[in-house]
């Protein structure tokens, strides 16, 4: 399958390039310096993306393993105005994630949290046959494009979060068409990285708590999702595994259908606009604070999941200094 990666050259230049013939380097694409441009490329040739790549790749090659260590790596899509890019996520979707969030809920009540029922919703209708629209998943806005940290850059908690955990989730990469026409580009690994503590307080602190950076990378994996998908995460303090879990995803572990949550995100105009890019997390399994861990400062942040090559990995950096925001009357 077709891995697409986006890095920085030696002066400072973006560059397209593919993965995957050789572990230790990567491929160079002529004539486009970015996914995007690529992909609006191949959406008005009409020509698919693989086939497309395959008539503009170049002989020139680049070291995959000093891109890595000089943190030259990027996002393998993005839009040149970050205020062009919506990312978004939909949770409750995995066994490991609903049971994780019911035991947040449950100790606020005893009866049925409203976590077991929304699980429940996609467990009855979040597959529907062809052609219809299946149950209305829960949905949450993460940010812009601003949000977005690069592959081994630092993933920070702010200093007004109670907690910055990873979420080991797989992510939809899309564009829009000129025509208002939504687009996959492909899948990343990604952490979707939330204050879970927050949430755990009530859990209509959620948009809150989402509100956060994230990261996915570095490789982009072009084609349809494997059924079944499955890693590890982990996570590294002082070069030391202090916590990690079996990573699984795939239609296989989820209770809706990745084409369904792609419905009920593009339904709406607004997620419509022509040009636009959309990175929208499908959910998580299982995460570090559903354990009782609690991540420090500097500790490193992997997710490896071989089908999309290299492992994604992100250092914590915990901010200290609180800012009292004031707002001024005109």
């Amino acid at each position: 399958m077709l891995r697409l990666v986006q890095f920085l050259d030696d002066v400072g230049s973006r560059r397209v390039a593919v993965a995957g013939e050789d572990e230790h380097t990567l491929r160079l694409i002529d004539g486009y310096a970015s996914v995007y441009d690529l992909s609006l490329a191949a959406i008005r040739a009409g020509a698919p993306l693989t086939s497309f790549v395959q008539t503009h790749l170049s002989p020139e090659q680049a070291d995959y393993d000093r891109l890595t260590a000089e943190q030259r790596l990027l996002a393998p899509l993005n839009h040149p105005d970050p205020a062009r890019c919506t990312v978004s996520l939909t949770g409750i979707t995995h066994l490991g994630s609903a049971t994780s969030r019911d035991q947040m809920h449950a100790q606020l009540t005893a009866a049925t949290t409203d976590t077991a029922r929304m699980f429940q919703i996609g467990l009855a209708g979040g597959k529907p046959a062809a052609g219809e629209a299946g149950a209305l998943p829960e949905w949450a806005y993460k940010g812009d494009g601003r949000c977005i940290v690069a592959p081994e850059h630092r993933l920070t908690q702010p200093p007004f979060a109670d907690d910055g955990g990873e979420e080991a989730e797989i992510a939809g990469l899309y564009v829009i068409a000129d025509d208002g026409q939504p687009w996959r580009v492909g899948f990343a690994i990604g952490n979707e990285f939330a204050d879970h503590v927050l949430e755990r307080k009530n859990y209509l602190y959620l948009a809150h708590s989402k509100l956060r950076e994230c990261s996915f990378g570095p490789e982009l994996l072009v084609g349809e999702l494997p059924e079944s998908v499955s890693g590890s995460v982990r996570i590294l303090r002082s070069g030391a595994t202090v916590w990690h879990t079996p990573f699984e995803s795939g239609e296989t572990n989820m209770c809706h259908a990745i084409s369904n949550l792609e419905h009920h995100h593009f339904k709406y105009d607004l997620f419509r606009r022509p040009g636009d890019v959309h990175v929208h997390f499908f959910g998580a399994n299982g995460v570090s604070f559903g354990d009782g861990f609690k991540p420090a400062d500097g500790d490193v942040f992997e997710l490896d999941v071989p089908l999309f090559g290299r492992p994604l990995r992100n250092p914590l950096r915990i901010a200290k200094q609180p800012q009292q925001i004031q707002v001024k009357a005109l």
